[in-house]
């Protein structure tokens, strides 16, 4: 039904949703790629043409463009906003993108968007939600994993030592 706005699908096989996304980002043409997956939505109609022209005002076009996200139920209804800026509301230049890493299955686009940063020369943060973030996918359904994913991550830019005393301070905000 949506043939005539789309330039190119395939509906096949594979390894689950960042092998997907990666099939995605390897036919991707434009200058810059955005993920919005299943069940995730814009948080506007008018949002694509809201950061371009904030986007546009820029001296210099920023490899990377970010914003908030907001968590949503089944029925669209706000559960609040999400603390850590994730991929739905991530915008990179195609040419700095990696492939997503096959090796998470849960935080593959935690790892990837910490790729794009540090690839990244100029980094914006619009300062507007950008999408609606369903509530209860994968990373929600396999928490643990997830967060031992990230840990993992986290250490592997980062450091050990300084993830873990970042870790013992979220601790301490959450118990507190």
């Amino acid at each position: 039904q949506y043939a005539s706005g789309i330039s190119y699908w395939v509906s096949e096989p594979d390894k689950g949703i960042y092998d997907a996304m990666n099939k995605g980002l390897q036919k991707a043409t434009g200058d810059y790629v955005w993920f919005i997956n299943a069940g995730d939505s814009l948080f506007t109609s008018d949002i694509v043409q809201r950061v371009a022209s904030l986007v546009q005002k820029k001296k210099v076009l920023p490899d990377t463009i970010y914003g908030e996200t907001v968590i949503v139920d089944e029925e669209g209804k706000s559960l609040g906003q999400r603390r850590l800026v994730c991929h739905q509301s991530f915008i990179t230049k195609r040419s700095i993108a990696p492939l997503y890493d096959l090796t998470y299955r849960y935080s593959a686009d935690f790892d990837w968007c910490i790729k794009c940063m540090k690839q990244a020369g100029k980094i914006y943060n619009t300062r507007m939600t950008l999408s609606n973030f369903l509530d209860g996918g994968v990373s929600t359904t396999q928490r643990k994993a997830s967060l031992k994913e990230r840990y993992d991550i986290m250490c592997r830019y980062y450091g050990v030592i300084s993830t873990s005393l970042l870790h013992v301070w979220f601790a301490i905000r959450f118990y507190f």
